[in-house]
């Protein structure tokens, strides 16, 4: 800028001004825009004095300026009363006023007038429009004009400014100017502006600026810029990313088009970078004149619209560059997949012609199989093409391609895999079966040594095709492709041909034919088409196929159908013709069972001019002299095992290795899954080192066997990690590496091997840290390390495809990278020999970093959680550290964000370990997506911690403080429960479009709930008793409910209402049901009528008397059936009230039906415990479904009403076949069903038990996929939400549950979970803890870290009963099989059988000194058995009637009892005489003996009764407030507890009765026991609490909780240091006291749980937990953590 100079005079030059920038209200649009003022001073533009457009189209208008009536843009009211400007946009438009200004007419594409106050206007604005008088006028005109000086200046313009300006060779032909105007302008050619057109191409987006700046200056051209659209920043459905100019060429009176766009948006050939330019121009073409005939057209041209406009979107990159390279990433070539044409085009050319779906089906198969793209944005297009051509061509339930094909035929061949239990099995654990090729014969060793390895063999057939083959005949060609497998049932033939087989684009798809399943004599030709069909594809399919893709047929079990076959009167016994094969480019595998055929059939029927090859195959087998029941003796010794090998994947491995084991681990040792592995994979190793050193002894190469073994495992240890970290089971060898001579590997890796390894694993784990990280390799290049030279690779893993491998199994891949993540961890070293805990930690915690561990979560990879979870308890001194190394690893998460994967990662494998982690310090930790499911959390601290992510399913929360943590997205797995019911919930149900919910219960009360808000809408209230049913509507409408001594209701859903009573039964209503289509109510009552109503007017229709417990209307609704008292089922019409028939046949009471969804049949359930489908029509019994032992307690249909589902009490659920009565599954459980629900696909099962659990099963895998425990009473409704992952429940608890199955895979505990506990000791010396529960097994826990160090199963059946020996030494079981069994207690063995009684045990007692056991019979015998020999000392047998209650004294000298007739009697076992002390007129059910002997006592009807035994008087009689329950004298004897029935604890003084302290506020007491010195005693009550008092004050001095259930009982361990307890909740928990011992405790102490073992019931609790500040929680977690007792 220049200098400013002052001027002559003196003066200052102005400063510059800065211009105001003019604001303007509301938006201007093609046609007339009028702008002025608001004059609404409510109005902010009016306040602002601003300017408002207002737009008015195109129209003729007339208007005052100072006089006008338009409505304000902005406030919307009729308030713009002046107008001070016009302008026109895009339109041909005139203008005129009342002065004596001459009009204007223009076509301008934007023009300004000014309007002057006091003036009247007149304005008309049209659309342009071309002025032809006919189409080659037009066309001439628009020739004329392209050529004229005026566009010609313009494109010279442009073109100086390097712009490229595209004229196409001619204008469009007449013909197709003619369709276009027809469809698309109704005939009218003047609205056609695309005659004369020109493409302008910018290099970039200032160029396009540029260009479309100049073209609106085309004034000094001669030319006026008419129309101007930016469809370049706005995305449009016809126009794609361009500047649309229309210029009008005056001297031609016509328009042109100008377009502008981008040079990368244009298909313009010669110019496009787009790869097939045409084809979204052909789509267009094919769809823009498309008239729809019907809807399924209409759908498909919208479609078509939808793929184009996506298409366009890549091409002109509406979509970004990540959403294309998105799609891009989905593209596979048609040479890959085999696109194939569908079936609708196998017609004439002329049928094509004359249907537009056909052209368009036509075009784009042509489209597909012709276009290759090779760039990013051409493989999107063909992405989206391929999509819409699955989707919408060829249906998404029928194959697009080969591959898509192949993929069908996969899960096809999963779900036969899935049905048929042994393949599945067998898989899961698969060991390559060896081979040979004559037959097998039993005992044959093989000296021939020939044998090969099956799989492999197999593979190599299939992939084999020599050059021989080609030059063979076509028939001799086929022969060749066929191979028969012979073996022994159950040797894994079938077995083989599933493991590993992947399609390929190079490779046949396998098809599995079970000749059992398809075969059909009368139609041996089509017996591939039979089956393929039975797969779900049709013979179109197969026709659009066959000649594109090799097959090959396994076709198993040839010796199953062969009596079928045989006897066929076919004069061709060859198979392969007679199944037609020759039509099929495919290879055959036909298997079938050894010596089943004759080796005459086989040759005849199978093998045809010696050109099959047969193998027969056989288990591998371990040459040992172990017999079966030497197999069966040893798993008896491991229990854990016996666990495992229920599992059949297992069953193999562990009978491969036990010999091995049985060498390393003592009987009833606990050997886990982990060491189940290291046996078997060492073994592996050995046997592969073995072969190894063999071969190259041959070649005269020595090698010490211990490198090659650890080379071996060093391998496996990285590879396993490394397909862990790719998430990849398969290792690829490079294509170059392929060919080195294996043997060379050995001289090139024994340089770089260490010393022979004799110092065990320590070393080993060391070295393993050599291997260079691979974190940022890419994917192709991860495993070239692994195959440097390819011997490794064949001699450790199997071959699985061209260069492929992979471990024998993927568990074997889990257990090496587990293993080298543990030696990771465990073989650091501190740099500093002594060093103290906080060096140690701070060194180790700049270590994690860099650990495998922290690579990635391992979350999805549950095998090695489980195989490292298993480690933490592995007594291997290898192992010492890894706990609390992982321990180290959460504890360097808080102050190292990067390692926060490590962190989770351990905290999960220590959970999984079932670790306890209660009162432990994890403030500020971070460990996102930790999986805490089942975790022991009471009074954790993780105050400011990072849990996002993180599970918490089922955990125990209990007094855990979370505050400021971090918490988004954690999982509960269940949510906040509808609170509403004060009362137990009785039922719920889901209204037909699922968005409501209705529940019903004993508090009087229905509720309507919102299913996605859960929000209680409405609660019904009317019923004056507790309501038994509730039903919608079928249209969701309406509600009826019946209640007990109360009439019928109907209410209004939407207002909550009810809207009819119905009136008329006179005792209780059973059932009260709609109508189908809701117009009539049926119900039946204990006062023997049904009676039917009409809905709207509440009047009754008809009165049956018949005396029925249910009752429902058909599927149509024009009869009912009901089941009468008599077993009986009564059908009747609903129009007349007559009865139309009675089905007969059960032998019980009927208590409840179904009907198949067409109502042609019935069926039943009764206390006859069968299940019986009718036929309505005839009234005939079809089935009688038999199998459960107990009450049937439900049946449903399945979705597609195929199947019958039903629950009993006697722990099944049974699905039966409703077409043959057949039953086809069945699901286990130890407890009574109660409901069972499929779901809305059927493919799940949930259920409720009687332990009030839900569980949830697979149906085609018969597995348990979850449990889900919260519900503290019975469960009395669960049902699967209709559209949603999610369970719903209710109970006599008063709470709705809803909970979260979308996670069904949970981590797998190490420890098991515990049956319920039927008792739990210390032992003699207190160094352990023993338990027993209903799984019959007895557990060693170690009592200072609670691992489990023993188990064992005793073999009892049915219902029995059980009794440690004081000692624990020893325990009795008594069972309904009148056996009693004494067992060693640390060996698990028995030791005796009690002989000389002939009924069962009704209790049993061991004496003080475990001598002797007390046995008591309900045929009035009382018997003494001496425990060593087994052998019956003395009998009781006075006419005594069934004793109540009985014991030893403290001496085992004299037992107390009394009988049913009320006797007390006193036996003196020293004399054998017997004494009866009296009679009373009531029953007492506790006797109880002072410590000392010399007393006894026992309360009768609330009178307490104190007997001394020397004089045999009674010494006390003093009558209660409240009967007692238990009593308990105290160790000096002086004192006694009373435990009675109204709550109260009493503590009395012996000798004169006297009440020393009363102790209640609580609820009911379960049991109490004297501390040792009597100054104490404990407490456990109902409400999970355990409370120790002190006995001089009367004070609670310790509140003990965390038990999740009822407390069945405590014990102090000998020395008073520790107190064992156990639970309903299914745990154990061990106690101990800050101040030494738990006797010595005192109100200031601090008594908390030490450790807990079993894994808790009764859910996620969260009871005192503390949640303040937390972030992340949902408004409905929030609402959770509230009900479970958390605190914000």
């Amino acid at each position: 800028m220049e200098q400013v100079k002052t001027n002559e005079v003196g003066q200052e030059p102005e400063q510059l001004k800065k211009e105001e920038e003019k604001a303007e209200i509301g938006e201007t649009k093609p046609g007339i825009n009028l702008q002025g003022y608001c004059i609404n001073m409510d109005c902010l533009a009016a306040k602002a004095h601003l300017p408002v457009w207002v737009n008015l189209g195109f129209a003729d208008i007339s208007f005052h300026s100072d006089k006008t009536s338009y409505h304000c843009p902005d406030c919307g009211q009729l308030t713009v009363t002046s107008v001070i400007k016009t302008m026109v946009f895009n339109s041909e438009h005139s203008i005129s006023a009342s002065d004596s200004s001459i009009p204007v007419k223009h076509n301008h594409y934007q023009c300004f007038y000014s309007i002057k106050s006091g003036l009247s206007y007149e304005v008309k604005a049209k659309k342009i429009r071309q002025h032809a008088i006919s189409l080659d006028d037009l066309i001439t005109r628009s020739e004329n004009a392209m050529i004229s000086n005026e566009i010609l200046n313009l494109v010279a313009e442009l073109q100086k400014y390097l712009i490229t300006v595209v004229k196409p060779p001619k204008v469009k032909d007449s013909v197709r100017l003619l369709e276009k105007i027809k469809c698309d302008y109704n005939g009218d050619y003047n609205q056609v502006f695309d005659v004369g057109r020109f493409t302008i191409l910018c290099d970039n987006a200032t160029k396009l600026q540029t260009a479309v700046a100049v073209m609106k200056k085309a004034e000094k051209f001669n030319l006026i810029v008419s129309e101007d659209k930016d469809f370049f920043e706005r995305q449009s459905k016809t126009h794609h990313r361009f500047h649309n100019i229309k210029l009008y060429v005056p001297k031609h009176d016509v328009y042109v088009e100008m377009q502008a766009t981008l040079k990368n948006f244009t298909t313009l050939e010669g110019y496009t970078v787009i790869e097939n330019p045409k084809l979204s121009h052909l789509f267009y073409e094919h769809i823009r004149a498309w008239k729809p005939k019907n809807t399924e057209e209409e759908d498909l041209k919208q479609a078509s619209d939808e793929a184009l406009t996506k298409i366009n979107d890549v091409i002109c990159e509406w979509t970004d560059d990540k959403g294309i390279q998105k799609l891009a990433n989905r593209y596979k070539s048609h040479l890959d997949i085999g696109i194939l044409k569908p079936s609708q085009l196998f017609k004439s050319e002329s049928d094509i012609n004359n249907n537009v779906s056909l052209k368009m089906a036509q075009f784009v198969h042509e489209q597909l199989c012709k276009f290759t793209p090779e760039k990013m944005k051409g493989k999107a297009i063909y992405v989206i093409l391929y999509e819409y051509y699955k989707k919408f061509i060829i249906g998404n339930k029928n194959p697009a391609s080969c591959s898509d094909f192949a993929l069908l035929l996969q899960e096809s061949r999963k779900q036969e895999m899935e049905e048929d239990i042994a393949i599945s099995q067998a898989l899961e654990m698969y060991i390559s079966l060896q081979a040979n090729s004559y037959p097998h014969i039993d005992g044959d060793d093989n000296e021939k040594n020939d044998t090969f390895d099956c799989h492999q063999h197999v593979i190599e057939f299939l992939e084999k095709e020599t050059v021989e083959e080609k030059k063979r005949e076509k028939q001799y060609q086929q022969q060749r492709k066929v191979i028969i497998i012979q073996g022994k049932s159950g040797s894994g033939k079938k077995t083989i041909l599933w493991s590993n087989y992947a399609f390929n684009s190079k490779q046949p798809i396998p098809v599995y034919i079970s000749f059992p399943k398809v075969y059909n004599k009368n139609n041996e030709k089509d017996i591939i088409l039979q089956a393929l069909q039975g797969k779900h594809i049709s013979k179109e399919i197969m026709d659009a196929i066959r000649e594109k893709v090799p097959f090959v047929f396994i076709m198993d079990g040839f010796d199953e159908i062969f009596d079928k076959y045989n006897k066929n009167e076919n004069n061709d016994k060859y198979f392969y013709d007679r199944f037609n094969l020759n039509q099929w480019n495919a290879k055959v595998i036909v298997t079938c069972r050894s010596k089943v055929l004759s080796d005459e059939d086989i040759n005849i029927a199978l093998v045809n001019v010696n050109q099959t090859q047969n193998i027969t195959t056989s288990m591998i087998d371990d040459s040992n002299d172990w017999t079966p029941k030497k197999y069966e003796e040893t798993l008896n010794n491991y229990p854990n095992l016996q666990k495992m090998v229920e599992e059949p994947f297992l069953l193999q491995l562990i009978l491969t290795v036990l010999p091995s084991l049985v060498k390393q681990y003592g009987a009833g040792s606990r050997i886990s899954k982990a060491k189940v592995y290291e046996v078997f994979n060492n073994q592996w190793i050995d046997i592969h080192s073995e072969n190894i050193i063999s071969k190259l002894t041959e070649l005269r190469i020595q090698m010490n066997i211990n490198k090659i073994k650890y080379t071996l495992k060093q391998y496996c240890l990285d590879l396993g990690f490394d397909m862990f970290h790719q998430g990849n089971q398969v290792a690829v060898e490079p294509e170059s590496q392929h060919e080195n001579n294996d043997i060379n590997t050995w001289s090139k890796l024994d340089p770089e091997m260490e010393s022979d390894n004799k110092n065990g694993v320590v070393d080993e784990k060391i070295e393993i840290k050599t291997i260079n990280d691979t974190s940022n390799s890419k994917t192709q290049d991860v495993w070239e390390k692994y195959f440097n030279g390819d011997s490794i690779a064949k001699y450790v893993l199997r071959r699985v495809g061209d260069n492929k491998y992979q471990f024998l199994h993927k568990s074997c891949q889990e257990y090496y990278a587990a293993q080298k993540i543990i030696f990771d961890i465990i073989s650091w070293k501190p740099n500093i020999v002594t060093i103290d805990n906080q060096q140690f930690q701070q060194q180790f915690e700049t270590h994690v970093r860099q650990l495998s561990i922290n690579r990635k979560l391992l979350n999805e990879e549950l095998g090695i959680i489980q195989f490292i979870a298993e480690r933490i308890h592995d007594i291997s001194p290898v192992y010492i550290n890894l706990k609390s190394r992982l321990f180290r690893i959460v504890e360097s998460s808080k102050n190292n964000e990067n390692i926060s994967i490590a962190a989770a990662n351990a905290i999960t494998i220590l959970n999984s370990a079932n670790v306890n982690m209660h009162y432990r310090d994890l403030s500020n930790v971070k460990i996102p997506y930790a999986i805490l499911d089942h975790a022991f959390l009471e009074g954790t601290n993780f105050t400011n911690a990072n849990l996002n992510n993180a599970s918490f399913y089922q955990t125990c929360l209990n007094k855990t403080n979370f505050t400021n943590g971090s918490m988004n997205d954690v999982y509960f797995g269940e949510y906040a429960y509808l609170e509403g019911h004060s009362n137990g919930v009785n039922g719920i149900k889901f209204s037909p479009d699922g968005l409501r919910i209705v529940s019903w219960s004993n508090d009087e009360t229905l509720r309507i709930w919102d299913t996605i808000s859960r929000q209680q809408l409405y609660v019904l209230t009317g019923h004056s008793n507790w309501i038994s049913a509730a039903q919608f509507s079928s249209d969701g409408s309406k509600i009826v409910s019946c209640a007990w001594d109360d009439p019928i209701r109907i209410w209004d859903v939407l207002s909550g209402k009810q809207i009819q009573l119905l009136e008329g039964h006179s005792d209780n209503i059973c059932i009260a049901q709609f109508s189908p289509d809701g117009s009539k109510v049926v119900s039946c009552s204990e006062d023997e009528t049904i009676q039917i109503w009409d809905t709207s007017s509440g009047k009754q229709i008809h009165l049956i008397e018949k005396n029925a417990n249910w009752v429902e209307f058909f599927p149509d609704g024009s009869k009912i059936a009901a089941c009468l008292e008599n077993g009986a089922i009564q059908i009747c019409d609903v129009s007349s009230g007559k009865r139309l028939q009675i089905l007969k046949g059960h032998l019980g009471l009927i208590t409840g039906i179904r009907f198949t969804l067409d109502g042609s049949k019935i069926i039943s359930r009764s206390e006859d415990n069968t299940i019986r489908i009718w036929d309505v029509l005839s009234g005939k019994q079809i089935f009688s479904l038999e199998g459960h032992t107990k009450d049937i307690n439900g049946i449903q249909l399945s979705s597609d009403g195929l199947k019958i589902l039903s629950c009993s009490s006697d722990g099944t659920i049974r699905m039966w076949d409703l077409f043959s009565g057949r039953q086809l599954q069945v699901f286990e459980y130890s407890q009574g069903i109660t409901e069972a629900r499929f779901s809305p696909d059927s493919s799940r099962i949930v259920s409720s038990s009687s332990d009030k659990t839900i569980r949830i099963w697979d149906v085609s895998s018969e597995k348990l996929l979850q449990v889900l425990e919260g519900h503290s009473d019975e469960i009395n409704g669960v049902e699967f939400f209709p559209k949603d992952n999610k369970i719903l429940s209710c109970s006599k608890d008063c709470t709705i549950r809803i909970w979260d199955i979308a996670l069904e895979r949970k981590i797998q505990l190490t420890e098991e979970y515990l049956a319920n506990l039927m008792d739990v000791r210390l032992s003699h010396d207190g160094s352990k803890v023993i338990s027993f529960s209903s799984d019959k097994t007895i557990r060693f826990w170690d009592i200072q870290s609670g691992k489990l160090i023993q188990s064992f199963e005793i073999n009892v059946s049915g219902e029995y009963g059980i009794q440690f020996s004081l000692d624990t030494s020893k325990l009795v079981s008594y069972e309904r099989n009148n056996e009693i069994k004494i067992w060693d207690v640390s060996s698990g063995k028995q030791l005796q059988v009690l002989e000389g009684h002939s009924i069962d045990a009704q209790g049993v007692q061991f004496s003080s000194d475990n001598s002797k056991i007390l046995c008591y019979f309900p045929n009035k015998t009382i018997g003494i058995w001496n425990v060593i020999s087994g052998k019956r000392l003395q009998v009781l047998e006075e006419r005594l009637n069934y004793v109540s209650k009985i014991n030893f004294s403290p001496d085992g000298s004299k037992v107390v009892f009394y009988s049913e007739d009320r006797t007390l009697l006193l036996w003196d076992l020293l004399s054998e005489k017997q004494f009866k002390l009296a009679k009373y007129e009531h029953y007492t059910y506790d006797i109880k003996f002072s410590s000392d002997g010399s007393k006894f006592a026992f309360d009768i009807s609330g009178t307490l009764h104190i007997w001394d035994i020397l004089s045999k008087k009674q010494l006390l009689l003093l009558k209660m407030d409240s009967p007692t329950k238990d009593l308990q004298f105290s160790p000096s004897g002086t004192k006694i507890l009373l435990r009675s029935y109204d709550k109260k604890i009493r503590l009395l003084d012996v000798l004169s009765g006297s009440k020393i302290h009363i102790f209640d506020g609580f609820s009911n007491v379960l049991g109490m026991q004297f501390l040792p010195d009597g100054s104490k005693f404990i407490s456990y009550l109902e409400d999970n609490t355990i409370r120790i008092w002190d006995v001089s004050s009367g004070k609670q001095i310790q509140l003990l909780e965390g038990h999740t259930g009822g407390i069945a009982g405590i014990q102090l361990s000998p020395d008073g240091s520790k107190l064992v307890s156990y639970a309903k909740d299914k745990t154990i928990r061990l106690w101990g006291s800050d101040s030494g011992k738990i006797i010595d405790v005192n109100e200031s102490s601090r008594v908390e749980c030490i450790w807990k073992v079993g894994v808790q019931s009764f859910g996620l609790c969260m009871k005192d937990s503390i949640w303040k500040n937390t972030n992340g929680l949902t408004q409905q977690q929030k609402l959770l953590v509230e009900q479970r007792g958390g605190k914000f």
